[in-house]
């Protein structure tokens, strides 16, 4: 296996080299339109020529370029199913809101490309009502979100169970993965996507009933305490954290909660930038895949702000840390 990863790990190198600095980020931001942005990426390889060029179709183009070339170099491809899972339940969540409301839509318009499973496998189960051909956990968050958006109506409440599911089942796919890289990123994200739910709970006034139902079950926190710290609003949180192993993330969320969310994204960043110099594991591999995930990520920003018009101080105050 460790030849296949050092075959593997050379192309990647290559291709780390057309990776997006921090110069093509000023670039994107001096251009004078979301659509003058899109043809600068499109003059660096990004998109799909045979579609319009559109910020939608040219990232969901590169997306499933990442994973079409780690497809290439890698036989089995669920070493990396920790960066999908969350992709598999948004796209459970799509198709039990379509089944349940009858809505008709396009199918690219709320299926994301990425998963581990076919996107229409999911459409078919929800519409159907028959879960039995997805994983247990999975057929069970299925099952009971569909369920309670029909007797409720609550599409939020629907949201928390499959959104909490699937940080579930990303954080203990993380747990049990070899690599070290993969691990990290598995627990980093919970933790961060669990402090997001607090302090939005928090700002929203939330029970403590919803927020226990909402947050992951993660080791690294006392969750608890942090609920109870939601209750008591956003301050609360962050002091909460200063007793924590991520007492540097409360600057940065009495900051802002943006600055929180790039603290976030940035220590994930910091923490596969040592995978450059290894090249006899899957590290390298999967410290790609989230530079991919984050420059997508950042030109989805300035894109979006191109749109609505923002100044570029306040979209170059969102962006993350880029791998290269």
């Amino acid at each position: 296996m460790s030849k296949d990863y050092t075959y593997a790990v050379a192309r990647i190198r290559a291709k780390e080299m057309s990776l997006l600095g921090n110069a093509a980020i000023e670039q994107l931001l001096a251009a004078r339109s979301c659509d003058e942005a899109l043809r600068i990426l499109a003059d660096r390889g990004w998109g799909n020529p045979d579609e319009d060029l559109t910020a939608d179709n040219m990232l969901a183009a590169e997306t499933k370029k990442t994973w079409s070339l780690i497809g290439e170099m890698v036989k089995d491809m669920s070493v990396f199913d920790v960066f999908r899972i969350t992709d598999d339940y948004h796209n459970l969540k799509a198709a039990v809101k379509l089944a349940c409301t009858g809505t008709k839509v396009d199918a690219s318009r709320v299926f994301v490309d990425g998963g581990t499973i076919d996107p229409e496998k999911m459409r078919l189960a929800a519409e159907q009502k028959d879960f039995s051909a997805l994983p247990e956990e999975m057929r069970k968050a299925g099952e009971e979100a569909r369920e309670t958006l029909l007797h409720t109506g609550d599409g939020q409440l629907c949201d928390i169970i499959l959104d909490r599911a699937g940080l579930t089942a990303m954080y203990q796919a993380g747990k049990k993965a070899e690599n070290e890289v993969i691990r990290e990123y598995a627990v980093l994200t919970a933790v961060a996507a669990d402090i997001k739910i607090a302090v939005r709970c928090g700002r929203l006034g939330k029970s403590l009933d919803f927020i226990e139902r909402a947050l992951a079950p993660v080791e690294e926190l006392d969750l608890a305490a942090l609920s109870r710290a939601a209750l008591a609003g956003v301050d609360s949180v962050a002091e909460y954290l200063t007793n924590t192993d991520y007492a540097p993330a409360a600057a940065a969320l009495k900051e802002s909660f943006t600055a929180f969310e790039r603290w976030c994204d940035n220590l994930i960043i910091e923490h596969i930038k040592p995978q450059k110099v290894n090249p006899f594991t899957v590290g390298p591999l999967a410290a790609y895949i989230l530079a991919r995930k984050n420059e997508i990520k950042c030109v989805r920003m300035v894109l979006s702000g191109k749109q609505s018009g923002l100044p570029d101080e306040i979209i170059r105050e969102r962006l993350r840390e880029m791998y290269v």
